[in-house]
């Protein structure tokens, strides 16, 4: 596998899980690199349409170069917690046939040092998926303070030395700022007591770095709500997550729309008053034997599939 090539995970199961109308109107919120939409445009009809968004600029231009001839797909570049604005301005709201979500990271943006995603190689510490707007990894290390660090390490990295991490880095950042990613791992490194096996010790606090840094899991509830707002009935919304505070969050949320509207107990009340919205079709679905033997990274994939009432 070369470098920068990315692929596609759960491509198949996700593409035939999303369509169900092929003159419909989706919505690929996550284009990347272009695998699901490329499948997408296979199965629709001359009436159907896509709608891809991402915020990294190189997947807009890979979009632009892929789809430059085919006036049933657009791109939008921008996050998908812009989902219900972008359907909107479409004229498209209540209406689309499905979203999909694939979460996590491309493998270009791991892959390509200067992006600064990666504590293997020596880069820029940046982060943002998009390098438009916002602020940097380098810029929130350097300036948030002990209790803010500790706090993402432990919420978003889930990681139990989050507190001495986060002391180390301020003491470092004292003497020298933080710029590169090799910098932070090593000072990481160097504060993580207890290293797993097969697994880097910066492992944890970088995954919590780009997720504060890119507002991930605050943009994955925002979109969530977004997405059963712009379905039509019947339309599907499919997720892929790539570690378990992705998949809690959409876990939570189709769940509590198949459960309804809480009800407090004793309360006599039909099943049809509880306004449910959405139905889980089949159980979580993982990249198969043969996928992660073709690539590693897709062994922590965890798809859900769910349909509006």
């Amino acid at each position: 596998m070369a470098d920068s090539q990315h692929i596609t995970v759960l491509l198949n199961e996700a593409v035939a899980a999303l369509v169900t109308d092929t003159s419909g109107f989706y919505v690929d919120g996550t284009f990347g690199r272009g695998g699901h939409s490329a499948l997408i445009m296979k199965q629709l009809s001359v009436d159907g349409r896509l709608l891809g968004i991402d915020k990294d600029l190189a997947a807009i231009a890979t979009a632009n170069a892929r789809f430059a001839d085919d006036d049933r797909f657009s791109i939008a570049h921008g996050s998908f917690a812009e989902l219900a604005q972008l359907v909107a301005e479409r004229d498209m709201t209540g209406k689309v046939a499905g979203v999909l979500l694939d979460l996590g990271v491309s493998s270009p943006q791991l892959d390509e040092a200067e992006r600064g995603f990666s504590f293997m190689q020596d880069g820029p510490l940046d982060m943002r998926m998009d390098q438009t707007r916002g602020q940097s990894a380098a810029e929130w290390v350097n300036t948030a303070s002990e209790d803010d660090i500790t706090w993402v390490f432990k919420e978003y990295g889930e990681e139990r030395f989050a507190k001495r991490m986060a002391r180390a880095i301020i003491a470092e950042r004292q003497k020298t700022p933080f710029t590169r990613t090799k910098h932070l791992a090593e000072v990481i490194k160097e504060a993580n007591p207890a290293w797993e096996k097969g697994k880097h010790p910066a492992t944890r606090a970088f995954q919590a770095i780009r997720i504060q840094v890119n507002s991930e899991l605050i943009d994955l509830d925002s979109v969530l709500e977004q997405a059963l707002a712009v379905l039509a009935p019947g339309g599907r919304l499919v997720v892929i997550s790539f570690h378990s505070l992705e998949d809690r969050a959409v876990k939570r949320f189709i769940r509590r729309q198949e459960l309804g509207d809480p009800v407090p107990k004793g309360l006599p009340i039909r099943d049809d008053q509880l306004n449910k919205r959405m139905r889980s079709l089949g159980k979580a679905i993982k990249a198969s034997d043969e996928e992660v033997n073709a690539n590693v990274r897709s062994r922590s994939a965890v798809m859900r599939v769910a349909e509006k009432l």
